[in-house]
């Protein structure tokens, strides 16, 4: 016999009015559903994290989640009914499943382009500050450098040809912070850039990436380290650094070449490392203003639950910081493709409403130059937990954003912010 449930314990809504419920748990084929004044049965087995119709949909409908469409109905599709484009039949069918599954695909994945209208644009309203001040312990830099939440001495494998210099010289260092009160850890900071000899093409980004990480509030001292002889050295980190007015005199730091055996270089990088576990200890925690927090939210291991739970959560916590004056930024470009409509509907000016829409549009430029879409992205792991398409993915990705906070600008790849507030990340 079949069991029967109400909806809210086998089910959940992203929001109102949504023609399609994400699954809370596995539901055998033929459970019975109470949702309202309406009783239903599933079609099939529908997996944890997947879809099933919570009313008739029309063939030529849209399929909402959060309010907002990602896919089109190739047919009528009944509540009840588990909904499948044809990626996820195809990812469901090549894992050998113990139950059976739709013989065909009911929607198809429908990108709707978005189309800023400048003639009725209106600009935003930022959370309001909240008026009583808090405080966190942390860290204070000089140079303008803000606060850490960490103090840090860092191993900087300036290109890929030290990454594993400086991952050895960390693990060297393990457990050395326990015995200093006022230091976080010891940490190599590795990547798999800048070890050829040519010129490439993403210096910039690289250059101005590693600049942010030799003066972060985080860093206690940086020891850099290089061969010389790659595209990107210490050299060339230094002068990017001091032509684009990195504090970097106010950060204990020495850029170190690699010229001896492996073993005798390892020697002289924990030298240096040693000096330096006295002056970095004198820095203490004391007690900052929220305002100098800066928190930075990016996916990882998304499924369909992460828009309903995880991303929400962050989204609060961003929308606390930013009302207490601090600073929140969100992160991945290619996981926004299909939200627009969402991000845009709180931003600060025109300006900044155009500066994010061409960054999408760069994204997908990139994209195209390899002869891929951004319909690539979600991966296998992600649809099998219930991210059917982009937007979806995206969808629940921008849930890192609350309603209530405004976007108030978008900044290049490893870009300083230099004013508080809610920022996109290209």
């Amino acid at each position: 016999m079949a069991q029967t449930y109400a909806f809210h314990d086998v089910g959940r809504l992203p929001a109102p009015g949504d023609n399609v419920a994400i699954a809370s748990r596995r539901l055998p084929a033929g459970t019975r559903i109470e949702h309202g004044d309406q009783t239903f049965l599933t079609s099939h087995t529908i997996l944890e994290g997947h879809r099933f119709a919570l009313c008739d949909i029309a063939a030529g409908d849209m399929l909402h989640s959060w309010g907002l469409p990602f896919g089109v109905a190739n047919r009528d599709i009944a509540p009840g009914t588990y909904v499948c484009n044809p990626k996820i039949l195809s990812e469901l069918q090549s894992r050998h499943l113990d139950f059976d599954l739709p013989n065909e695909a009911n929607f198809e994945d429908q990108i709707e382009p978005y189309h800023l209208d400048e003639t009725t644009f209106e600009p935003g309203q930022q959370a309001p500050l909240h008026t009583v001040p808090r405080t966190f312990l942390g860290y204070g830099r000089p140079g303008n450098r803000g606060v850490g939440t960490r103090n840090d001495i860092i191993i900087l494998g300036t290109s890929s040809r030290t990454a594993s210099y400086a991952r050895a010289l960390a693990a060297r260092f393990q457990g050395t912070a326990v015995a200093y009160d006022h230091i976080d850890d010891i940490v190599a900071v590795a990547h798999t850039e800048g070890g050829g000899t040519l010129q490439p093409n993403n210096l910039t980004y690289v250059l101005r990436t590693l600049s942010g990480f030799l003066v972060h509030p985080n860093t206690g001292a940086v020891l850099a380290v290089d061969d010389g002889t790659e595209a990107v050295t210490n050299a060339r980190l230094k002068q990017y650094a001091d032509t684009h007015n990195y504090p970097l005199s106010h950060v204990p730091h020495h850029f170190l070449t690699l010229q001896n055996a492996f073993q005798a270089d390892l020697d002289r990088g924990a030298a240096i490392i040693e000096a330096w576990l006295p002056e970095v200890n004198q820095t203490q925690r004391q007690p900052y203003s929220l305002a100098h927090l800066n928190i930075a939210l990016q996916c990882g291991g998304s499924d369909a639950f992460s828009g309903i739970s995880g991303n929400p959560l962050a989204a609060w916590v961003a929308k606390e910081i930013v009302r207490y004056g601090g600073t929140a930024h969100l992160a991945e470009t290619d996981e926004l493709i299909g939200a627009e409509s969402y991000m845009l509907q709180n931003v600060k000016d025109l300006d900044t409403a155009r500066k994010f829409l061409g960054t999408i549009e760069e994204f997908k430029s990139r994209v195209a130059w390899h002869g891929h879409s951004a319909e690539g992205n979600p991966s296998g792991g992600n649809m099998f937990r219930g991210l059917y398409n982009i937007v979806l993915k995206s969808l629940g990705a921008a849930m890192k954003r609350n309603p209530d906070v405004r976007l108030d600008g978008v900044i290049d790849y490893g870009e300083r912010i230099e004013q508080p507030g809610y920022y996109f990340n290209s």
